[in-house]
Formats: C-alpha cells, sequence, structure tokens
C-alpha cells in the first residue's frame, strides 16, 4: 500500500479503527474519518507511533455536504485517493413494535445514505487513481455490511433492511464501475466484538458466548486482503463468521 491513499469512516472505534491501523502498517496514508474528534487524534497519534501517516477529519456523514468534504480534504491533503472504506455503521435491536423511528432514521441515514453519500463523493478520485500512470492500476471501494445483510434475525428488522440494501447497492456499483479499474468489495461479519456490539447486541443474548466471537481485527485483515490482490483479481464479497456461528 505504499504510495496510496485511503479514508476510512467509521475510524474512530471498532472496525474502522483497526482498519485504519492495519492499512497504515501496509504503508498507505489514512484519512480518518468520524464524528469524534478526540478519538480521531488518538488513532493518528498510535498511526503516527507505528510510523504511519493519517489525517483526522471529524465529520457528521448524515450531512451530505460534510461527506463532500472530507472527501475534498482528504484528496487535498494526500493528493490522491485509492482506497475507500465504508465503515461508519449504527444498530439498535428491538422489536419494530417496540422501536423508536429516531433509531430507524439513524440505522438508514448512517449505514445506507452516508455509506451512499461517501461513495458518489469518492468514485471520481477512485477512478482518477486507478487510471494515473505508476499507479497500482486499481483502486478500491470496500463497504462493510453485515451477516444481517444475508439472513435476518428477529427483532433486528431494520438493521437487516439496511444492510440488506448495502449489498444491493455494492453489486450494483461494482457492475457500473466494471472495467473501469475501480474494485467493489462487501465484506459480512458475523458475531464481532466491539464497541456497538457490547452497546446492542452483546447485551441481547445472542446465545454464544462473547469469547467465541470476532474480534475487530479479524474484520481489519478481510479488508487488508481484498485490497492487496493484483489488479487483475477482484475479491467481491467476504463472509466472516465466528467458527461457532451457526447462522
Amino acid at each position: 500500500m505504499s504510495g496510496c491513499a485511503a479514508l476510512v469512516t467509521g475510524a474512530s472505534s471498532g472496525i474502522g479503527a483497526a482498519t485504519a491501523l492495519a492499512i497504515a502498517r501496509q504503508g498507505g496514508s489514512v484519512a480518518l474519518v468520524a464524528r469524534r474528534a478526540e478519538r480521531l487524534e488518538e488513532l493518528t497519534a498510535a498511526i503516527a507511533a507505528q510510523g504511519g501517516t493519517s489525517l483526522a477529519l471529524a465529520a457528521d456523514l448524515r450531512e451530505a455536504a460534510q461527506a463532500e468534504a472530507v472527501v475534498e480534504q482528504a484528496v487535498s491533503h494526500f493528493g490522491r485517493l485509492d482506497v475507500l472504506v465504508n465503515s461508519a455503521g449504527y444498530g439498535a435491536r428491538n422489536p419494530v413494535l417496540d422501536s423508536d423511528p429516531a433509531d430507524w432514521d439513524m440505522m438508514i441515514d448512517v449505514n445506507l445514505r452516508a455509506l451512499i453519500q461517501m461513495s458518489r463523493s469518492a468514485l471520481p478520485h477512485l477512478l482518477r487513481a486507478a487510471s494515473e500512470p505508476g499507479s497500482r492500476g486499481v483502486a478500491d471501494l470496500v463497504n462493510i455490511g453485515s451477516v444481517a445483510g444475508r439472513l435476518a434475525r428477529k427483532d433486528n428488522s431494520v438493521y437487516s433492511a439496511t444492510k440488506h440494501a448495502v449489498g444491493g447497492f455494492s453489486e450494483s456499483l461494482r457492475m457500473e464501475v466494471t472495467g473501469r479499474g475501480v474494485r467493489v468489495g462487501l465484506i459480512e461479519p458475523g458475531m464481532t466484538l466491539s464497541e456497538m456490539t457490547q452497546t446492542g447486541q452483546s447485551a441481547a443474548g445472542l446465545g454464544m458466548p462473547e469469547e467465541k466471537w470476532l474480534r475487530v481485527e479479524d474484520i481489519a485483515r478481510s479488508v487488508i486482503f481484498m485490497i492487496t490482490q493484483p489488479p487483475h483479481a477482484a475479491v467481491n464479497e467476504i463472509m466472516v463468521r465466528p467458527t461457532a456461528q451457526e447462522h
């Protein structure tokens, strides 16, 4: 990844933070995007401590103008954009009858609308990077979906709906850019121990002890595997489950 620039959303914690660290270890420069500026600064320091380069960009990606702005800031700072990882996410587990419409809005806005907006804003720069002389000859757009985007669970209907939509969007976008040097990939994690699951899913009793859940670093390794393939190869979808997860 040396000489490449990446932008990772949801970088203040969880899969996003682990992915940013992994890309930096591979030699890539990373723009870190999330709402919590103080957490981004901590991650910037951690990346610098391992010899990497990063840029902290605090933003609320539910606002289209802010999504556009962080892409432009990253490109202005690094001079290019080779990789976008859409990792920002929000989940709330409740039966529909007991759920709060404000949670519906948050899940749709963060998991889907922001992901689409970031993809649209980044795509011209990814296309340019893929075609530049001396470049890798390819650029990557990676969306973090979920096993919930393939297999629905009760009490998880709206979250599952957003992740099904991410899968559909990813495949359609992949076809739109086929042959133009941009690979579109979808990673679907199973039960993964993270800040989001510790505050939501783990308390819901999903039938598997937390020590058997995936760690965020497992998903980060999947991202690295996807984006470091040779230019002629595209890994478009990876589902990663804990060994003990049945569904």
